[in-house]
């Protein structure tokens, strides 16, 4: 961060204090964002877009807060900016829970290599962003021939810095970058219909993607797939998520941990610290400290330390989400209220072995809207993937649901797959469930 923008930080925090607040924090960032979108051949859109915006917290009169911003970045402006809040603030309610974490919270913000910038960023320049979107839209389209009706191919990339600073310690600078290739392809079905499909890779470094051609026949493949779909039986049978589209699942399990739900009493997991959760398979760990990891980071949003922390441990639940604010209302410490990376501990059976263990089930390729309650644990989400019969994945199935409740879901977690999902903050293996209540035909 250059001087300029970060002597506005402490500008800012200087001058709430000076005009009466007990605490402040500020956050200045920078950033920039590049999307290329090809198809048929031809650019369909680019956008680059550089950002920069100053965030100021401030903490005043027992318990008065505010959170504010404003993407204005010269002194005069903070200045009156800083003094406006203020006032603002002194007309809010007092909540005798609002304040900066305590300082023992922080920890070192440097000193750990996370290795989250990569050195090349600006080689990625227009001719190589437009190269790598055409190598990826002619693989898709050689893959699936006269069958496939459009590709739109894209390429994303962006860096961003930023430096965040508490008026009682707590000084912290972060940087990194990260890129993202893909497509989304529809297919020709014989009955006049127009299946989609896509398939998207992300990285901090450009090299970590794999090469452009693949990712294109693989959206392509999956597009061409979903040909015929229609919808299964209604019943019972066993659930198998791919490994890309198992974190809607995990997801949909985090919530209920969060300390707003627990302090609320909108969690179905409250008062169930170290129970039986889940079957022995579900170890869930957040490591921020993943090197290269598209989740990683050495501190979170209100600069509590990272650290490496298990969620789930043989099924038992090991930790709460919960940030400072709710802690304070909870009457306990902070665990930290966000997640870095999720790793899911992963077995030793690929894909293909567990659908060849499936005697009557679905392979779930992906999730198609529905909710679930974190106060009772109950969910639903409607599905699409592929029928399985006596270890034979047949044809494609859409238009259905899975319901049931997370309580009982994860106790029926039978395997866990080998394939951990590399380009996401959630590495999510394949997950394999029993006796799961589907909704069809």
């Amino acid at each position: 961060m250059n001087s300029e923008l970060s002597n506005l930080v402490d500008i800012a925090i200087n001058h709430a204090l000076a005009n009466g607040a007990d605490q402040a924090a500020a956050r200045i960032s920078r950033a920039r964002f590049v999307d290329l979108k090809l198809r048929e051949g031809k650019v369909e859109s680019l956008q680059a877009s550089t950002s920069r915006g100053l965030s100021v917290s401030i903490y005043e009169g027992g318990g008065r807060y505010s959170s504010n911003s404003t993407g204005v970045l010269d002194e005069a402006h903070v200045k009156r900016f800083v003094e406006e809040c203020m006032a603002m603030t002194r007309v809010l309610s007092p909540d005798p829970h609002r304040g900066l974490p305590d300082p023992e919270l922080y920890g070192p913000t440097e000193g750990v290599e996370l290795d989250v910038v990569d050195p090349d960023y600006d080689a990625l320049d227009t001719d190589r962003r437009l190269a790598l979107a055409t190598e990826v839209e002619q693989a898709a389209l050689e893959q699936g021939g006269e069958d496939i009706i459009s590709v739109t191919s894209r390429v994303m990339h962006q860096s961003g810095e930023s430096l965040q600073v508490h008026s009682n310690g707590f000084r912290g600078e972060k940087r990194g970058t990260s890129f993202h290739l893909g497509a989304s392809v529809t297919a020709r079905d014989e009955d006049g219909r127009r299946p989609e499909d896509h398939h998207f890779v992300g990285a901090r470094h450009l090299a970590d993607l794999p090469a452009a051609a693949p990712v294109g026949q693989e959206a392509a493949r999956r597009a061409l797939a979903r040909r015929g779909a229609g919808k299964a039986p209604s019943g019972r049978m066993t659930l198998l998520v791919e490994n890309r589209a198992a974190s809607r699942l995990l997801a949909s399990l985090m919530e209920p941990l969060r300390g707003s739900a627990l302090q609320q009493k909108r969690s179905c997991m409250e008062g169930k610290l170290g129970q039986q959760i889940g079957s022995p398979r579900l170890d869930v760990v957040d490591d921020p400290l993943l090197p290269r990891g598209l989740g990683s980071r050495l501190y979170d949003g209100e600069g509590l330390a990272a650290r490496r922390r298990p969620l789930f441990e043989q099924g038992k639940l090991s930790t709460y989400l919960i940030d400072v604010y709710y802690g304070r209302k909870l009457g306990t410490g902070p665990t930290g209220g966000s997640t870095g990376n999720m790793l899911l501990t992963p077995g030793d059976t690929d894909l293909e072995a567990l659908v060849g263990g499936v005697e009557q089930g679905i392979l779930v390729t992906s999730f198609l809207g529905g909710n679930a309650n974190p106060a009772t644990g109950d969910f639903s989400f409607g599905v699409s993937g592929f029928q399985i019969q006596a270890g034979q994945r047949l044809g494609p199935v859409g238009e259905m649901n899975i319901s049931g409740n997370h309580a009982e879901l994860w106790q029926q977690l039978d395997a866990v797959g080998s394939d951990p999902y590399p380009y996401s903050s959630w590495r999510t293996p394949s997950l394999l469930f029993s006796d799961v209540q589907f909704s069809g035909s």
